[in-house]
């Protein structure tokens, strides 16, 4: 009898290389945040059959999205007059924290800490982060299951600097054989074996084993109504990782939350490269946020790549809303649509092939002349690429290639051409729409992988609100 390969997940490599390869979806839809359905229907006394009682993680499927879930259950949907909400300041500027990172297919190690790449003199209100190359980009990674626990520890991680907790990252392995993000099918296929429970994904991300989790009070510990900060959403494709932070106290004013994952690697559409986008609407103002990855390489010609890169990102980006919302802005559905627009990551543009004089800048620390045979900046003056868009004034070095646990470039010591890379600014963050303004734009100097992570402070205008109060929040798809 003919037996198929299994991996350490246990789903069968033939079925998930078939339905990668035919880029046929699986939990795409689906999200990790903080909020439970309870959250979403604060003022109706009714728990639903898909919460756990000792758990705030829920799946909330598409056919309970936004209003349409108390409706299906026979239950009158709030209206926004309805439901009590924090009102809208005065001054309803906000703080907005945008990170990235490629962290080189690093798990984090323990003792590493975040807090120095997240600290700011006043702290923000959103904090934005998004990671690239979270596990190795190998042929398993990409065509295989995907590999949650490296995601997870980053969590914690991020987790442990916003609200001070203490997590062991050495409890934070994935605690059951099946991924949290596992399909349907998958479901149906492995019928009677484990299964991932909702207090399983609830250790899992706050560095919890299952019996500390059934000593302790994550209630006391870890609630969103107790923490400062709340996860509002996070996803991972392959190895990205966007995740989006909320002060506690804004939650209520967050809805329409949704994802959407584009592959542009391997073939055109595997998740080795491309992007993951978050959109939600703030106080009747829409948020788009977009991690990617674009194509490597620095020969003349691959600066072209990048530009289809996000030509195809921009052109599949597709945010799904099955109900509408009476009172509420009409969610957007590309990311264009948005009002504000953050767009960050590993952009891998590099400087010009013909920089002959790279080194000598380099070792002169003239940024601005280097600057000038930087690939994004000619591309985007040339219109071939961004047009429209915003970044920030550049007054740091090169963030990209650095020797493990060094300070020095790759191309200054490094014996082998092929590991050999000539210094460049690949990671980015730029920005479109009204309404934004970058207080700073600056480098982290974590020695952690051959990048360096970037960070920007923002402030938010928001639109002022029609009423004082303002609807429940919408978490559709959560996991």
């Amino acid at each position: 009898m003919r037996t198929e390969r299994v991996n350490s997940k246990g789903s069968s490599w033939p079925k998930l290389v078939v339905r990668k390869l035919l880029n046929i979806k699986s939990s795409a839809d689906e999200f990790h945040s903080d909020y439970t359905v309870h959250d979403m229907l604060d003022k109706v006394e009714r728990r639903r059959k898909s919460c756990s009682d000792q758990c705030s993680h829920v799946v909330v499927p598409e056919e309970f999205a936004e209003g349409c879930l108390a409706a299906l259950d026979g239950i009158e949907s709030p209206s926004i007059e309805q439901v009590d909400a924090p009102a809208l300041t005065t001054n309803p500027d906000l703080r907005m924290f945008v990170g990235t990172w490629n962290v080189g297919g690093k798990s984090p190690h323990e003792g590493l800490t975040l807090s120095d790449w997240l600290r700011t003199s006043t702290p923000a209100d959103i904090y934005v982060l998004g990671f690239q190359e979270i596990v190795p980009l190998n042929a398993g990674n990409v065509l295989g299951a995907e590999d949650n626990s490296p995601a997870a520890k980053w969590l914690s991680l991020i987790r442990q600097a916003l609200n001070g907790n203490d997590i062991d990252l050495s409890n934070t392995e994935t605690p059951s054989r099946h991924s949290p993000l596992e399909s349907p099918i998958d479901q149906e296929q492995s019928a009677g074996k484990p299964r991932i429970s909702f207090s399983d994904l609830l250790s899992l991300e706050n560095g919890l084993d299952q019996q500390d989790f059934e000593e302790s009070s994550p209630t006391k510990q870890y609630s969103p109504r107790k923490s400062k900060y709340c996860l509002a959403a996070s996803k991972q494709m392959v190895g990205l990782l966007l995740c989006v932070w909320v002060r506690s106290d804004l939650r209520r004013h967050i809805s329409s939350l949704k994802v959407s994952c584009v592959g542009t690697g391997i073939m055109g559409y595997l998740g080795n490269k491309g992007s993951i986008s978050i959109s939600m609407i703030m106080h009747q103002t829409t948020f788009c946020f977009v991690c990617t990855h674009l194509a490597s390489g620095e020969k003349e010609g691959d600066e072209i790549k990048r530009n289809s890169d996000v030509i195809e990102i921009l052109r599949k980006t597709r945010f799904s809303h099955s109900c509408r919302i009476p009172g509420r802005p009409v969610p957007p559905n590309g990311i264009l649509n948005h009002e504000k627009i953050i767009w960050l990551g590993d952009l891998n543009y590099r400087l010009a092939p013909n920089c002959g004089d790279a080194m000598e800048l380099l070792k002169k620390n003239d940024w601005q002349a280097l600057l000038e045979k930087d690939q994004l900046r000619i591309e985007q003056q040339a219109g071939r690429v961004f047009k429209g868009w915003e970044e920030g004034k550049i007054y740091f070095a090169p963030t990209y290639k650095y020797l493990k646990d060094s300070d020095h470039y790759a191309v200054q010591t490094s014996t082998s051409k092929q590991k050999r890379r000539t210094p460049a600014w690949c990671d980015r963050i730029l920005w479109k729409g009204e309404g934004l303004k970058q207080l700073w734009y600056v480098r982290g100097e974590s020695k952690f992988s051959d990048h360096r992570p970037v960070s920007s402070l923002f402030s938010v205008q928001l639109n002022a609100a029609q009423t004082e109060k303002a609807a429940p929040i919408s978490w559709n798809n959560t996991k």
